[in-house]
């Protein structure tokens, strides 16, 4: 079931698979409560979650929520989602939440007491703590999931010839533009997605960071199970999860 907030790309996509699009603004913390209702009312139980919206925002900018809107969207929208469908989650037999994070996690830096980017703000950097922040949330949710059915991974899909940078200032979509000739199709990017929801052994791990359908070593801050902890924390605080 494919969501997302431009209804005639998100319809196009249902018609390929042959499901109910869903539009949904992942920058609203109502929204994201909305679908979770949307989505637990339709369906007993889920077995696949993937946590793949994302931006890069072109200036710094507050949502209706009063969050910073990458990490809005990128972190607490993923962050609320996954939670609020935990139960459906838990009722299938083998069941995967797969966040799409990245390596430019590593140029992020996490700190707890200015997730808004009240003191430091750039659009790179605070995409950046955005991915860190994914694979933080991704070895929080593996430990709370041990001993049940559930496994969760994140990835790092490659550099994509997609729409991400279409937000960014003038000089990152530049950038993009000229060098996304080299960057590897959608197609290409999905695989590890794919793999992640899909293949008997990816069953087998949780809390890992992927890339290319294999389980790679993300940043010393993305390894730090206490910032992942506090992370969880604060974020439970700030989306007002139960």
């Amino acid at each position: 079931m494919p969501v997302g907030r431009d209804a005639n790309r998100t319809a196009s996509v249902a018609r390929k698979v042959g499901a109910e699009p869903i539009d949904a603004d992942f920058s609203s913390l109502t929204e994201v409560r909305a679908l979770a209702a949307h989505l637990i009312a339709r369906h007993e139980r889920i077995d696949v979650l993937v946590n793949n919206a994302g931006l890069v925002a072109g200036r710094r900018r507050l949502t209706p929520d009063g969050l910073e809107l990458t990490m809005a969207v990128n972190h607490f929208a993923p962050f609320l989602l996954t939670n609020l469908l935990l139960n459906r989650l838990r009722r299938s037999p083998d069941a995967r939440v797969v966040t799409t994070a990245s390596d430019a996690h590593r140029a992020g830096l996490l700190d707890i007491s200015d997730l808004n980017g009240e003191r430091r703000w750039s659009a790179w950097s605070a995409y950046g703590t955005s991915k860190l922040a994914n694979i933080l949330f991704t070895r929080a949710l593996a430990r709370r999931l041990e001993g049940t059915s559930v496994v969760a991974n994140c990835l790092h899909p490659g550099v994509i010839r997609t729409r991400l940078a279409r937000g960014a200032p003038l000089p990152i979509r530049a950038g993009w533009r000229a060098a996304s000739v080299f960057f590897r199709s959608p197609r290409k990017g999905a695989q590890t997605i794919v793999f992640l929801a899909s293949a008997p052994e990816a069953a087998d791990v949780s809390g890992g960071y992927f890339s290319d359908s294999r389980l790679t070593t993300p940043s010393l801050q993305a390894q730090d199970d206490e910032l992942a902890e506090d992370l969880w924390q604060a974020s439970v605080r700030i989306t007002g999860l139960d």
